[in-house]
């Protein structure tokens, strides 16, 4: 595995490094196989990668139609409900770019629970992927974030889906906010061949420094579980995340 960690000068510069990576992981992907696999990621920071992809800058750099999107988690809510990272990614990027709809590929949370929501998307990678049984799928990218507690996707510290080595999604019940919520296994997120973090604000720079710096301790901070079998890893973080960090040369 091949890490590296970029800082960036502030959020905007963090959006326009990830839309290259973007772009650049694309071309290659579209060229090598006909086809660019993405799993996206919630929470606020992706917004600036989703605000510069639909910008005049790269929206026409990307052959969208080749482009099939997933999420690598979601909250178990309606599509249309506020806390949906489908949905954001919707309003942020997607209703903007002429990606066509059967390209998308939404955690199915119209189902009547969780757990059937996790088995139901698995059949969906599964068949894009034509997996075989215990197999993996092996995103081009997938992009994640990363709490202040050092959770990755919804992979939390201390929860059961941090111990699904050979399922590719799963439901994960997270107690401390009363919620479930439907998430892709570190065994399927290490298949991916590029991992980017986007990681940005000082709110994240305890947890940054200790999951790049500190002792193994990936049940306290799942984070530290990402490393990506014969793949990349970035961390994209901006000036205030790594704030903390020990200086490099």
């Amino acid at each position: 595995m091949e890490r590296q960690l970029v800082v960036c000068d502030d959020l905007e510069a963090l959006g326009r490094r990830a839309a290259d990576l973007f772009v650049t992981l694309c071309g290659e992907a579209v060229t090598s196989q006909g086809r660019f696999s993405v799993a996206l990621s919630g929470g606020e920071t992706p917004k600036a990668l989703h605000s510069q992809l639909h910008s005049e800058s790269y929206r026409s750099r990307v052959p969208w139609s080749k482009v099939f999107v997933f999420w690598g988690d979601d909250r178990y809510v309606p599509h249309d409900h506020p806390d949906s990272n489908y949905g954001m990614a919707r309003a942020t990027l997607l209703d903007q770019v002429p990606i066509p709809a059967q390209n998308l590929f939404p955690v199915p949370t119209e189902r009547k629970d969780a757990a059937s929501a996790a088995a139901r998307y698995q059949q969906t990678v599964k068949g894009f992927f034509d997996l075989s049984e215990g197999e993996q799928p092996r995103f081009d990218l997938m992009v994640m974030g990363m709490g202040e507690d050092g959770h990755t996707a919804s992979l939390f510290p201390d929860t059961a889906a941090l111990k699904s080595s050979s399922r590719v999604v799963v439901a994960n019940y997270v107690q401390k906010l009363d919620a479930d919520r439907i998430t892709f296994t570190f065994s399927a997120i290490n298949q991916a061949a590029f991992v980017v973090f986007l990681i940005s604000g000082g709110s994240k720079a305890l947890a940054l420094k200790e999951v790049l710096e500190g002792p193994y301790q990936p049940d306290r901070l799942p984070s530290q579980f990402v490393q990506p079998k014969g793949g990349k890893l970035l961390f994209l973080v901006d000036r205030d995340a790594a704030a903390r960090l020990t200086p490099r040369e």
